[in-house]
């Protein structure tokens, strides 16, 4: 956050509904309303430049940013680190090899964890669900309550990947090659389609760095990707 003050940005924070205590249409609709209120409020409240507004986020965070892209009321321009574009690809409903390395939580553990009421922060404890839902190739499943292995259709709404359109924001990705949270290749495939259709946008791809390389702000290459960043939003924000 410090790095974009500095440059001279006003940064939110958007809370959203959990998954599995809520589905995919809630938590994708509180980011829907949190744009929408920045848009309406920010300017008498903040003295903001409403009509220019960046949505920024990281893994599902980046997801929830491409996502935006959809919206009928869109923002200026998205930048998505290790974010992915389609939630309905084997390397989201399968097992993932890299999950399956750790330690298999059960069903009975996983769902221990989780409750009835809605929440909007969680602590790492709930990471074993997370696991369980990764090695049993469920995780698409558990947050829509829609099985992608027996019908994909209702999921295409909430793929980023396949509802690019020309009108889609300016978009900047970036994506470690060795991440084995989110494969590289869904940023890949983003950026492919958006070069498809006529969409500006950069992929910015980090040489062996795995999921959550931008908490290395030491890094001098990862520093030299947000400054990248903060180019983009100097550009497209202008």
């Amino acid at each position: 956050m410090e790095r974009y003050n500095q440059a001279g940005f006003s940064v939110f924070s958007i809370d959203y509904r959990l998954a599995p205590e809520s589905r995919l249409p809630e938590i994708v609709e509180d980011v829907r309303d949190a744009l929408a209120w920045l848009k309406q409020e920010g300017q008498s409240r903040f003295d903001l430049d409403v009509s220019r507004i960046a949505v920024a986020g990281s893994s599902a965070g980046g997801y929830l940013g491409l996502m935006t892209g959809t919206f009928a009321d869109k923002p200026t321009a998205i930048v998505s680190f290790y974010g992915y574009g389609d939630i309905v690809g084997d390397w989201y409903g399968r097992p993932d090899p890299f999950y399956c390395r750790m330690p298999l939580v059960t069903r009975d553990e996983a769902y221990s964890i989780v409750g009835n009421r809605v929440i909007s922060t969680a602590g790492l404890g709930r990471f074993s669900f997370y696991q369980y839902c990764r090695q049993q190739g469920v995780w698409a499943k558990e947050v829509s309550g829609i099985n992608p292995r027996l019908d994909k259709q209702p999921l295409l709404a909430y793929c980023p990947l396949y509802r690019v359109e020309p009108d889609y924001p300016p978009t900047l990705l970036l994506h470690g090659t060795k991440d084995t949270d989110v494969p590289y290749e869904q940023s890949a495939l983003m950026a492919e389609e958006l070069t498809r259709k006529g969409v500006p946008n950069q992929l910015i791809r980090l040489e062996g760095m795995g999921h959550l390389f931008d908490r290395n702000m030491s890094d001098p290459v990862v520093a030299q990707a947000f400054d990248q960043v903060i180019d983009f939003l100097q550009t497209h924000l202008r």
